[in-house]
């Protein structure tokens, strides 16, 4: 049976490409208003013409508390409440830990982290004024282990499985569903950019490990599936999970 969303209105952060996109779209096609956030002003605009009339836009960078307010805000009045929100933005660093900057795993930090802390702050605040709602973060099979050439953003994402668990016991009382959702490589521009990083300091080729180690690149469109589950009254007593999308990877010893 296919998640139902018929009415649900919805925020999705990093929605102008990649997984972000995908969601939108996917929680468009099963009846949600949905407003996409990104800020990358112009691609966005162009996903949200291409999405078509149940789609709005709103630029915003999540690293800024006062725009991820202002984002929830503008969910709200344009939709008239705020049902689901989806914490999908985030950046990779692809490189060894000692050659990172402070500078990048300040960025990387703030976008993944406290990116994700801004957006559960605001949206809960918005869901609790409404009656409640969910929320469903964007985390990573990175959270749950370490990484050649990924440590910050393993670290990242760790962080991310946390704050959705505390959230999701604080928020429990005010009818606040929150889950994570872990995919591994999946076919996005993010993981493009990591082939050639990864062959460089392997030696081995990207192709032949994903196919050891998950047969295949998973998509955008299995990922969204499994947000719009966790975004339906089908997953009602789910909260505080993370749900590990990854063909095999993390259960495998070889």
């Amino acid at each position: 049976m296919l998640s139902d969303l018929k009415d649900k209105r919805a925020l999705v952060t990093g929605a102008a490409q990649g997984l972000g996109r995908a969601v939108a779209e996917l929680f468009v096609r099963r009846g949600a208003r949905v407003v996409l956030s990104d800020i990358d002003g112009e691609a966005l605009e162009k996903t949200v013409a291409d999405i078509g009339g149940a789609a709005h836009a709103v630029v915003s960078d999540v690293t800024s508390e006062s725009q991820v307010a202002a984002a929830v805000q503008t969910t709200v009045d344009h939709l008239g409440g705020l049902d689901i929100a989806v914490n999908n933005a985030g950046i990779e660093i692809g490189k060894p830990l000692v050659e990172q900057t402070e500078a990048e795993f300040d960025r990387l930090m703030s976008i993944n982290v406290k990116g994700v802390f801004f957006g559960i702050k605001h949206e809960a605040l918005a869901m609790i004024a409404g009656g409640g709602g969910n929320i469903i973060n964007m985390a990573s099979v990175a959270g749950l282990g370490g990484c050649p050439l990924l440590s910050t953003y393993c670290a990242s994402k760790a962080a991310v499985l946390r704050l959705t668990e505390t959230a999701a016991i604080e928020l429990r009382p005010a009818g606040i569903r929150v889950n994570a959702v872990c995919p591994s490589f999946i076919r996005t521009e993010m993981v493009a950019r990591l082939v050639s990083p990864f062959e460089g300091a392997t030696g081995a080729s990207f192709d032949d490990v994903i196919a050891a180690k998950q047969q295949r690149l998973g998509t955008p469109e299995e990922v969204a599936e499994m947000v719009a589950f966790l975004a339906s009254d089908d997953a009602r007593f789910v909260t505080g999970a993370h749900y590990v999308l990854d063909g095999g990877l993390t259960g495998s010893l070889f």
